[in-house]
Order: structure tokens, then C-alpha cells, then sequence
């Protein structure tokens, strides 16, 4: 889940978290500009065309276990994780 065509950040969700429905409903949830949704079988996966539209604020870090989502900021290389 690394590869983006996004110009400024690129979401990585962990594989094993993905599969995790509840984690993908929380993530479809508190995102702002809807980058994450749950596909037909309720696995998380990445809005690609809303990549961009990323505020950085941190909310699907928060919501997912520890190093499971992170969010690299292609233009400086900084990654977002806890």
C-alpha cells in the first residue's frame, strides 16, 4: 500500500492493519478530506485521488495502533508516525 501518484504526501497503512475492519471504518471516519475508505470486504484502503488534499493533522496516526499508518511528506521526506 506505498506506491501514490500524489505530488506532496504518500500514506502507508501496515498490511495486517488494513485488514482490520474497525480500524478501517475509524480511519473512513476521522479523516477530514477522506483519504481512507473501506472496500467490499471492509479492509482499509488509500483514496489516492484525495492524497493531496492531506491537512496533516495527524488524526488517522492517532486513531490506528502505533506505527500503523504513517504519512511521509514527499517534499521534505519527513515521515508522521507515533
Amino acid at each position: 500500500m506505498a506506491e501514490t501518484k500524489a505530488m506532496f504526501i504518500q500514506v502507508e497503512v501496515d498490511p495486517a492493519a488494513a485488514g482490520d475492519t474497525a480500524l478501517a471504518k475509524k480511519l473512513a471516519e476521522v479523516c477530514p478530506v477522506n483519504i481512507f475508505e473501506a472496500d467490499g470486504e471492509g479492509k482499509a484502503v488509500i483514496v489516492e485521488e484525495n492524497l493531496d488534499e492531506c491537512v496533516l493533522c495527524e488524526l488517522c496516526i492517532e486513531a490506528a495502533p502505533p506505527g500503523q499508518v504513517r504519512v511521509t511528506k514527499l517534499y521534505s521526506g519527513e515521515t508522521l508516525s507515533r
